[in-house]
């Protein structure tokens, strides 16, 4: 026999085979003994369908149930004003308003204390019960009542929704950086070309007077040379004044924690996260990310998708991370491209100089080594943030 009015509520599990009386009443004693909800030793211990409980309170209070969907649309003027503690205490919860006659969700429909307090907010309507397990109820107290963000369910997956689209939005505009950082780096190629075509036509000129024509020629490479310069350096400049020009390094790092600060509050539950004791700030908000996503098995499968909303958020987070790396290195190559290239003209100036001696040319030479100096200077400036991260590299974590 059942001796508790709770293992009477699951009568219809022994009717139907999937449970007999004594291990009703052993779970019964497992949730007394341990303070723990008879439903969920039912679901978790005795492995009983979510739907076969569902079933059996069905025809224990004779109405219909109602199980847990986060895409019900919940009106907001139904349970404002409501206190969440209540609410858990009582396990009941208004989902549906219309035509004068308000739904609620409630584990024990037949319950003085939740027909008073659901009478009291809603004196003027008419009320309909439906039976629901008291998991689901907590699901929509939580989901609707602003929990700390931990514990919220269909209403985080929008809070992670938004912080994957910021994400996005910011590695987008990474992208734009890293593109015009490849404008630049085709710019310079251009001056190179020019500049290589001034220095090979100087010498030229300088070593090779035999003939008139080649003479001319000889100009019209410097003169192709410094078209090429022009144009290259123009395009250059343009890249670098553009609107979406690429910010400095305190910044892409600032701009990324930023849109990385759902981290605070959105950690997997069961991951652990490595201490912040990297040099840098970008190295430090690496830290932050989990080793690895764990992806649970809740019931139902709604609430998986809220772990798996937020594995994905930590997978974005990982890749707006590394976006900004990229970026960052997409400017260290441009000004090692510039340091190289100018270093390459520095030195053929100064070797022309020092070859050549000072004469008419010696003009070309000198502007050689200027633009040489003026290359390398601003290649230093876009290099050296980035040989900071260097050394504080993270290894990016590899999903398991």
């Amino acid at each position: 026999m059942m001796t508790s009015k709770s293992g009477l509520r699951f009568g219809h599990l022994v009717e139907e085979g999937l449970l007999t009386e004594k291990e009703i009443n052993l779970a019964y004693d497992a949730s007394m003994a341990r303070g723990v909800n008879l439903e969920r030793i039912l679901l978790q211990e005795f492995g009983v369908p979510r739907l076969s409980l569902l079933e059996a309170l069905s025809r224990h209070y004779d109405c219909p149930y109602i199980e847990y969907d986060e895409r019900l649309p919940v009106p907001t003027e139904v349970f404002e004003g409501l206190n969440s503690d209540v609410l858990s205490r009582s396990l009941w919860f208004p989902l549906i308003k219309e035509e004068g006659a308000v739904t609620i969700a409630a584990n024990d429909p037949r319950s003085p204390r939740v027909s008073e307090e659901a009478r009291a907010h809603f004196p003027e309507v008419r009320l309909e019960f439906r039976v629901a397990l008291a998991s689901d109820i907590q699901w929509y107290i939580r989901d609707f009542l602003h929990a700390k963000p931990k514990f919220l369910i269909g209403i985080e997956r929008t809070g992670l929704a938004f912080w994957r689209n910021t994400m996005a939005h910011w590695r987008t505009r990474l992208a734009c950086y890293r593109t015009d950082l490849a404008k630049g780096r085709t710019s310079l190629a251009i001056l190179r070309w020019g500049l290589g075509l001034i220095a090979f036509s100087d010498v030229l000129l300088r070593t090779r007077k035999d003939l008139f024509m080649i003479t001319y020629a000889y100009w019209a490479m410097m003169l192709a040379g410094l078209t090429f310069s022009i144009f290259g350096f123009a395009k250059y400049l343009q890249v670098r004044r553009s609107r979406i020009s690429p910010p400095k390094h305190h910044t892409l790092v600032e701009v990324t924690a930023a849109t990385t600060m759902f981290l605070e509050n959105y950690h997997l539950e069961g991951a652990s996260a490595q201490k912040r004791t990297k040099g840098t700030m970008l190295a430090r908000l690496s830290d932050c990310l989990p080793n690895y996503c764990t992806i649970l098995n809740p019931v139902p499968a709604s609430k998986e998708r809220t772990h798996l909303a937020r594995e994905r958020n930590v997978l974005a987070a990982q890749r707006t991370i590394a976006a900004c790396y990229r970026t960052m290195y997409s400017r260290a190559r441009t000004g090692l491209a510039f340091i190289r290239t100018g270093v390459a003209f520095f030195s053929l100036g100064l070797g022309f100089l020092e070859y050549f001696l000072f004469g008419l040319f010696s003009i070309i030479d000198s502007s050689l080594m200027i633009a040489g100096l003026l290359m390398v200077a601003d290649g230093v400036l876009w290099y050296m943030p980035a040989r900071k991260e260097q050394s504080e590299l993270p290894r990016c974590p590899v999903p398991q």
